[in-house]
């Protein structure tokens, strides 16, 4: 009720538009694991960047409920979670916006009238701040602000001004920010005056509501400037709200967790949950409950929004919150396995209404988090396991080894606090500077990988001023629509039309520019252009302008971007460039037909993935370059090889028909009432265009169509054939899971597809090769050895080359069992050699208790079997063989028979031998081998009897 009426009062009473909340999966922002804050979705609209004909873009006034995790990154809360009764994961984020609508004014006195009138909280419990300025930026204080709320009837003793710390918002290093003011409460009242407490971390006095208010941006150099447009972002946490309306001090007290903790309740053998905190939480039973309950609602939206437990960025994240819930569960509440999926139904119940695509996914996430669980559960198991051998091996007063505990946090995903609290109960601790080192070299080399979101390139992300500066001096959006200006010829070869056009601005080291000198790079914009932009996973064109009547000097474009309606083609100016200029573009048509060939065929493989895997299978990203395209789907299980084999079926069948393909603009609203539609969570412009195959846009679009399911339809902006037969092939040359949940197809198509099918059928026919030569009998070891050898170069070959998935995958079970045959056989043949030796041998020495002597073998292991034969047959005799080798090395094997023991072990024996050869050995007292240099063999046999004789 709390959180409709805050939805109702913005919606009703004050004319914003009511927005569902965007996913916890972020958008187009790499620097961002977890949507953190409601403002999130509508950073294009704050930095400009906003395409004009975008739906985002005609948002004056919104309210809406954010779903929002903050874990892993800047606001990790992870560890403090359960520890207190206010720390969450997942949290609901109430807010209202005003894009460049209203300001200070009506943004104080809504908030005042919600709180006091609607929810009725007495007035003396609150307490508002305000930027009280500050100095060295030059910024006085909010005096507009305070004189509001003075206005609305607050106290001047319940106005306070604080510093830039608490009072200024600011969005990251640069961009927009400004002065906030932030509501507070007094838990306590009873006519007292708490301003004093404001701000002091005191749990009586808390903030609710914080009103940003956007008026500058910090640039680069760290000065601020007033921004184009004001807007206002206010933000408050639902479950705080609740806290105060619901007269409770802790959140875990209302009914956002009440339920889910009455079902841990009943689900482990702990006692009640009685929101203890500190010492007075014997045990921890209480910290557990409130992981659990945090933790499992952070599982469910996640899962819910398409992020999986995994191994890297967000989906690394949510694996560590799962397991410290399960471990919470299984240690603390002595909960069995499954506790943690069975609390689903009533997190559902909690949050369904507010987000009805819980209820849609409650079986999935139930299944996600088992198989989880199971999975967690195993790798404790061996993580104990390795503990406990690490420490049976290590020398006394020793710190456990900083690389094992690496290994266990990294690769089995131990928890480090396990690990710490494992090795207190054996009284041995970690060499913390060692795995910190190991962390540390860990976190330099992901900062240093493409997903460490990469500063854009100064000359073609236009920033806040440019845009305002560009739109204020009424400089059109670009036109991009001859893009799309391209035919098929008489002879099926495709026409692009040529494009001529103004410069209308030069962009340089965050400025825009009426002219740029030679050798200098820029961005240009025009007032028109048929190059495309990067977006919706295509990448951009590439090619040339020349300026009109000068055709010998070429302006390279390197890349394209939009950005807030303008496309910036990157250019590196190999003479004066003016605005003014008349141009005329040339596209690399090579690359662009090949990227218009690749995003066909990705479309293509989307609807045969439906068609082969079943209509729940949904698009999680993709990327279409001129050299190949990657598609991400989610999936239930593994995709077999025969489900490969068909869904490329699919696709050829879908090229042979050499169906038309259709496009058109269409009105967003039209559009997204086509039964079928894929269209991926992304903003799309007003009208979007449609990329339908095989059946005209007008008869998709009739109310009772249901072409959509039978055909690909999508929302899509990218540049595509018009025939689908010019695809020619397509092979999916990989297919793994990313996580579990979620894999990625990479395929090739045309002349590229067909290369990789020829270089299977080739491999196929290495492997054939090998096959029959296998199944032939061969006695020669070395031959054998030889086999095995080629068999492994083939797996390697086989495991690395662009060729089809399912072919890959056939070769190399084919492989798998070639190796373990060729191993059986060496295995084979190397016995019949040795029992043959050892046979010699034990008719020259007769059961003496030691047999010293030299014996031709080719490997150690041969050498190994035969000493082992000579015991078997003379269990009485303790027996040491050396083996003189072609490269100068001599081999050495021993075995003591076990009634020697402990006097003569026969790793000591091989020691003292293999010293004397200048060489290694190493073994247990019951076996040993080792190696050394013919030179000292001599000395050795000598050693070897004298040793004997000695421990004898």
């Amino acid at each position: 009720q709390i959180r409709a009426a805050f939805l109702r009062f913005f919606e009703e009473r004050h004319g914003h538009r009511r927005l569902p909340s965007a996913p916890v999966r972020p958008r187009g922002d790499p620097r961002l694991l977890f949507v953190n804050a409601g403002m999130n979705q509508f950073k294009p609209i704050f930095l400009g960047t906003v395409h004009p004909r975008s739906e985002l873009a005609q948002h004056r006034r919104v309210v809406n409920s954010q779903k929002c995790v903050r874990a892993g990154g800047k606001h990790n809360d992870l560890e403090d979670v359960g520890r207190d009764t206010y720390h969450h994961t997942f949290f609901e984020m109430l807010g209202n916006w005003s894009f460049g609508d209203y300001f200070k004014e009506e943004a104080c006195s809504m908030a005042w009238e919600l709180l006091t009138e609607v929810y009725e909280i007495p007035r003396d419990r609150l307490y508002v701040t305000y930027f009280g300025g500050d100095p060295s930026l030059g910024l006085s204080a909010d005096e507009e602000c305070r004189d509001v709320w003075l206005r609305l009837g607050v106290p001047a003793s319940h106005v306070l001004p604080f510093s830039l710390k608490d009072n200024f918002w600011e969005m990251g290093d640069t961009g927009p920010c400004g002065p906030c003011t932030e509501i507070h409460y007094d838990h306590v009242g009873g006519g007292r005056n708490a301003a004093a407490l404001v701000n002091q971390g005191s749990p009586d006095v808390v903030e609710i509501w914080n009103l940003v208010f956007m008026q500058y941006s910090r640039e680069v150099e760290g000065n601020l400037l007033p921004l184009p447009q004001h807007h206002v972002d206010t933000g408050m946490g639902l479950e705080r709200l609740v806290t105060v309306l619901q007269n409770k001090r802790s959140n875990y007290d209302t009914d956002l967790f009440t339920p889910i903790l009455d079902a841990i309740h009943k689900g482990c053998r702990a006692p009640r949950y009685q929101g203890l905190v500190g010492d007075a939480d014997v045990g921890h039973v209480n910290m557990a409950y409130r992981v659990v309950a945090d933790h499992v609602r952070t599982l469910c939206v996640c899962i819910t929004d398409g992020i999986y437990p995994g191994f890297s960025g967000a989906e690394l994240v949510l694996r560590r919150i799962l397991r410290r819930a399960v471990r919470f569960c299984a240690e603390v509440l002595q909960a069995p396995p499954g506790l943690l999926a069975s609390l689903v139904p009533t997190v559902v119940e909690v949050l369904g209404d507010a987000y009805p695509e819980l209820t849609r996914n409650a079986n999935q996430i139930k299944d996600i988090i088992n198989e989880n669980e199971a999975a967690f559960l195993s790798s404790l198991e061996r993580g104990r396991r390795i503990i406990e051998r690490t420490v049976q091996q290590m020398e006394p007063s020793t710190n456990f080894p900083a690389e094992v505990a690496w290994s266990l946090y990294g690769n089995l995903g131990f928890p480090l606090d396990l690990i710490d609290l494992m090795l207190e109960e054996k009284g041995i601790s970690l060499d913390s500077a060692a795995f910190n080192e190991l962390a540390l070299e860990d976190a330099k080399r992901k900062a240093g990988g493409p997903e460490a979101g990469e500063p854009g390139n100064t000359n073609t992300q236009l920033d806040v001023h440019s845009l305002a500066q560009l739109r204020s001096s009424s400089v059109p959006a670009t036109d991009d629509s001859p893009k799309y200006a391209y035919t098929l010829g008489q002879h099926g070869q495709y026409e692009f039309s040529p494009c001529q056009a103004t410069v209308l601005m030069l962009y340089r080291d965050h400025s825009l520019q009426k002219e740029v000198g030679a050798g200098q790079r820029c961005g240009v914009i025009l007032d028109r252009t048929n190059f495309y932009a990067e977006q919706g996973g295509q990448d951009s064109d590439q090619g040339y302008m020349i300026r009109l009547g000068q055709q010998d000097v070429l302006f390279p474009v390197e890349s394209v971007h939009l950005c807030g309606g303008y496309v910036i083609h990157e250019v590196t100016a190999v003479e004066t460039l003016r605005a003014g200029d008349q141009v005329q573009l040339f596209v690399d048509e090579a690359q662009r037909l090949a990227c218009m060939t690749n995003h066909t065929a990705t479309h293509l493989l989307n609807f045969a993935l439906r068609h082969v895997l079943g209509d729940n299978t949904e698009q999680r990203g993709s990327h279409v370059t001129a050299e190949r395209l990657r598609f991400d789907f989610d999936t239930k299980g593994h995709v077999t090889t025969e489900q490969l084999q068909q869904v490329e079926q699919v696709v050829q069948d879908l090229i042979k028909k050499n169906e038309v393909v259709h496009m058109a603009e269409v009105p967003l609203t039209l559009a997204r009432r086509v039964q079928g539609l894929r269209a991926v969570d992304e903003g799309y412009p007003d009208p979007v265009r449609i990329v339908s195959l095989g059946v005209p846009v007008e008869n998709v679009l009739t109310c009772d169509s249901e072409a959509a399911m039978q055909t690909s339809v999508e929302l899509c902006c990218g540049t595509h054939l018009l025939q689908t037969g010019s695809v020619e092939d397509l092979a999916i040359i990989s297919e793994r899971q990313l996580v579990k949940g979620i894999s990625r197809v990479i395929a090739v198509t045309g002349g590229r597809a067909k290369e990789a099918r020829e270089v299977g059928q080739c491999l196929a026919m290495e492997v054939d090769s090998v096959s029959l030569r296998m199944k032939q009998r061969i006695t020669s070891i070395p031959e054998m050895h030889n086999l095995s050898k080629e068999v492994g170069q083939l797996t390697k070959v086989v495991a690395s080359t662009a060729m089809p998935q399912w072919q890959r995958r056939e070769l190399q079970t084919i492989l798998k069992a070639l190796q373990r045959t060729a191993n059986t056989a060496i295995k084979k043949l190397e016995l019949q050699q040795a029992e043959k030796k050892a046979q010699i041998l034990l008719a020259k020495y007769c059961n003496q208790p030691v047999i010293i002597d030299t014996v031709p073998a080719d490997s150690l292991s041969i050498l190994m079997k035969i000493v082992n034969q000579l015991c078997d047959k003379s269990p009485g005799s303790s027996v040491l063989l050396l083996s003189p080798q072609v490269s100068g090395e001599v081999l050495c094997a021993c075995q003591v028979s076990k009634s020697c023991l402990p006097t003569f072990s026969a790793a000591d024996w091989a020691v003292a031998v293999c010293t004397q050869m200048e060489g290694k050995a190493g073994g247990s007292p019951i076996v040993a081998k080792g190696s050394g240099n013919a030179r000292g063999m001599q000395g050795a046999l000598t050693t070897a009897k004298e040793f004997a004789q000695s421990k004898l």
